[in-house]
Parts: structure tokens; C-alpha cells; sequence
């Protein structure tokens, strides 16, 4: 049996659905990624998991006990938010013993937590701050510490970095990542950020309209996403419309192309939507390719994205920002180069 299990949970405010059926199974250890657009439900579930909100119907079972209706000091439930929530009159040693000092640990015992805890988050001579003396990495870093001190069997994350810098995003995230592989705590991560998601998790849950659209490792979501809302949402990609052939080949504004897999089933004739990640593209040698013409180049850093007109659709790649190569001029001719495993064949939402 898995360590976190949630079965058909439902969410609904009066008439408004909010989470549909949702059912998920979390390994003791697993770091797990709820992503998904602002409403899609993913904080709804967490708020469920940590008992700020009751479930319409459905079970929640923590190490095989029922936490469904439990309240959520009775869970053992460690909590990050999104905007810190730290105690502004307390000390960040006395926030990080808040939890401890509310479960009727022992002073000697709290003082060794804290210490223990304010050295694993890397703040270990800060302990007699306010938080308003902190940084936001700071703060967010202590909040963190906070969760932990209870020793909690389950670490619920919300959008914790979404308040802070690009740059102390990307450290504190590893951090993060570092602390809960160290420790070995089941924790869920809620984010829209789909870079956060696809680099912190051992497994990613995609939510569309309350319900999980796909679950699988960050590769498996970027490379097979089963539905046009995962694979638009997670990363950027063409969207290509054409027509069946047969099992083996499309038809693309009237040029045969070769598709690996997806086309079984379907008829001749068939409409099809597949979709084409930009790096899988590439400009064609010696006349080899689809004919285009370039409508734009984009500077993007160590990326150069350039758009291209092929018949009645338009195909973006990415290439490196390579200083030998210059990239072609909008308006010029160019081949186009995929290959058949780089086709996805798109299901319905």
C-alpha cells in the first residue's frame, strides 16, 4: 500500500465542482509535483491533504490510517506557504519552535531542535532575528524550518517560491530538493511553474478542471503528454494539423510525412493533430526537408528560436546560439528536418 493515498477525492463549493474523482498513490520518500493554471484544483487537493478543507467525498490515508475527517493538527502534516506566514512578534529560533513547543516537547529538547533545524536550512547564527529582518530567501527558508521541526510524515509545499527572485528561485529550490532527499520525506509541491516541476520531482501531476490530466516522471510528461492540454502547457511545442494517410504516414498541407507511432486505428482521411517540440526541429542540409520560409528570429540567450512558415502552418525551433553559424534572415527559404519519433500523436482532454 502506498504511503500517502488519496481515492476519489471531490471538492465542491455549492454547485461548482472544484476537484473531480481525483485519485493518486504516494510512495514514503516520493517527491511529487501538483502543476497545473491558476483553478485547475491543485491547491484545493493539498488544503485537502493538510485538513483545511474537507472533502466532498473520497479518503485520504496516511501509512494505511484514515485522515479524511481529521483535523489538521491531529495529522502530522508539515505546511510551507506561499507567503511565509511567520510569526512577525516571534524570533526566527522561536518560530521554528513554535510547533515543537505547541506538541509539549521538553525546553532542552526544543532548544536542540531548533539548533539542528537552523543548521540544516543554513542559518544557524540568525536564530535571534525577527523575520522582518530576514530576506524573502530567508524567510522562506525558515518557514521551511518550521514545517520540519514537528517531524512531520508529510511535507505539503504551496507555490513557496513564487514570491521571490528569479535567481533565488532556482538555488532555493535546490535546496529544497537536497533537504528532502536527505531527510526522505513524502512531500507534495504545488506550482504553475512547469520548469520547478520538471526539475525538483520524482514524479509530476498535470491538473486540468479539477482532475489529474496525466501523472508520470518529468520525462515521461515533456516527451509522451497524452492530451493536448499537457503537452501546451508543459513546455513549448507546434500543434500541426493534418490528415491520416495510413498507419505509418500523415499528410501536412499536402506533404507526406512520416509518423512512428499513434496512427493505428485511424482511418484514411482522418484528421489528426500532432505535436512537435522545438528543439526536435532542425534546418535542413543540401536541399533535404520541408520547404518554408523563415517569418521571424528570436534571440533568446544561449537559444535562438526561429519561426517558420511551412503551407498554411507555422513550425518553431530552437536551435544554440552558436557563434559560427548565423541564423537565416526573416524571409529567407529554408528546409525544414524532424524525424518520425519526433511526431506525437495527440488524444482528446
Amino acid at each position: 500500500m502506498a504511503f500517502l493515498d488519496l481515492s476519489h477525492l471531490e471538492k465542491s463549493f455549492g454547485a461548482t465542482r472544484v476537484v473531480k474523482d481525483f485519485d493518486l498513490s504516494i510512495e514514503k520518500g516520493e517527491f511529487v509535483s501538483f502543476l497545473g493554471p491558476s483553478g485547475c484544483g491543485k491547491t484545493t487537493v493539498l488544503r485537502m491533504v493538510a485538513g483545511f478543507e474537507k472533502p466532498t467525498t473520497g479518503t485520504i490515508r496516511i501509512d494505511g490510517r484514515d485522515v479524511t475527517r481529521l483535523k489538521p493538527n491531529q495529522r502530522n502534516i508539515g505546511m510551507v506557504f506561499q507567503a511565509y506566514a511567520l510569526f512577525p512578534n516571534l524570533t526566527v529560533a522561536q518560530n521554528v519552535g513554535f510547533g515543537p513547543k505547541v506538541a509539549g516537547m521538553a525546553k532542552a529538547e526544543i532548544g536542540e531542535r531548533v539548533e539542528e533545524m537552523l543548521k540544516l536550512i543554513g542559518l544557524p547564527d540568525l536564530g535571534d532575528r525577527f523575520p522582518w529582518q530576514l530576506s524573502g530567501g530567508q524567510q522562506q527558508r525558515v518557514a521551511l524550518a518550521r514545517a520540519l521541526a514537528v517531524r512531520p510524515q508529510v511535507l505539503l509545499l504551496d507555490e513557496p517560491l513564487s514570491a521571490l527572485d528569479a535567481k533565488i528561485r532556482v538555488s532555493l529550490r535546490e535546496e529544497i530538493r537536497a533537504l528532502q532527499k536527505e531527510l526522505g520525506i513524502t512531500t507534495i509541491f504545488v506550482t504553475h511553474d512547469q520548469e520547478e516541476a520538471l526539475s525538483m520531482s520524482d514524479r509530476v501531476v498535470v491538473m486540468h478542471e479539477g482532475k489529474a490530466a496525466q501523472v508520470g516522471s518529468p520525462f515521461e510528461i515533456y516527451t509522451w503528454p497524452k492530451t493536448r492540454f499537457v503537452a501546451s502547457f508543459v513546455g513549448t511545442l507546434n500543434l500541426l494539423e493534418g490528415e491520416v494517410i495510413d498507419a505509418g504516414r500523415m499528410r501536412l498541407d499536402g506533404i507526406e510525412v512520416p509518423v512512428a507511432r499513434g496512427l493505428d486505428g485511424r482511418g484514411t482521411g482522418e484528421p489528426v493533430t500532432v505535436a512537435l517540440r522545438p528543439e526536435a526541429v532542425s534546418l535542413g542540409l543540401n536541399g533535404s526537408g520541408l520547404a518554408g520560409t523563415v517569418e521571424s528570429v528570436a534571440f533568446l540567450g544561449a537559444v535562438v528560436r526561429t519561426r517558420v512558415k511551412l503551407g498554411r502552418q507555422t513550425i518553431t525551433l530552437d536551435s544554440f546560439n552558436q557563434t559560427a553559424t548565423r541564423p537565416p534572415e526573416p524571409g529567407a527559404p529554408v528546409r525544414l528536418m524532424f524525424g518520425a519519433d519526433d511526431l506525437l500523436v495527440l488524444g482528446e482532454d
